[in-house]
């Protein structure tokens, strides 16, 4: 896949990370918070099933060798799912957006420094804090009202 490719897609991502939570939101206004999260989660596994199934290269019988650590994977997607569906309605979907950049992005600068799960380790610098920190002063900018 060339890095052309790779680029489209993940800006395709973006934009279903965006629409995602509002779309969740007004299903949890006609069936509730925790089930919006359950139905959103049931349908991408459905689609995900289908498409492992039609192109998937992986084997499902070798999940025996996983450690248990690897499979709650799943956990914290349901946990940000279900809090994007509580924020999106309170603080808008661009502050809930801003706030879960941010805050992957520490956590990210923070894994990628200590080489977290096994991850190749890259260290922390200035420009780096520099760019978290400046994306931080803009989610401040984004959520001050």
């Amino acid at each position: 896949m060339s890095n052309l490719t790779l680029f489209i897609l993940m800006v395709l991502g973006g934009a279903c990370v965006a629409i995602q939570p509002s779309i969740n939101a007004r299903l949890a206004q006609k069936i509730g918070l925790v089930e919006s999260a359950t139905v959103s989660f049931l349908v991408g596994s459905a689609a995900l099933l289908v498409l492992a199934l039609i192109a998937g290269r992986g084997d499902f019988r070798s999940l025996s060798q996983a450690r248990s650590w690897e499979l709650t994977g799943g956990l914290y997607g349901a946990f940000f799912v279900t809090m994007t569906i509580l924020a999106v309605p309170r603080i808008g979907t661009t502050a809930t957006l801003a706030l879960t950049i941010a805050a992957q992005l520490t956590a990210g600068l923070l894994m990628d420094h200590y080489g977290v799960l096994g991850m190749r380790g890259i260290p922390l610098d200035f420009r780096r804090l520099l760019g978290v920190a400046l994306l931080l002063l803009g989610t401040a900018l984004i959520l001050k009202r």
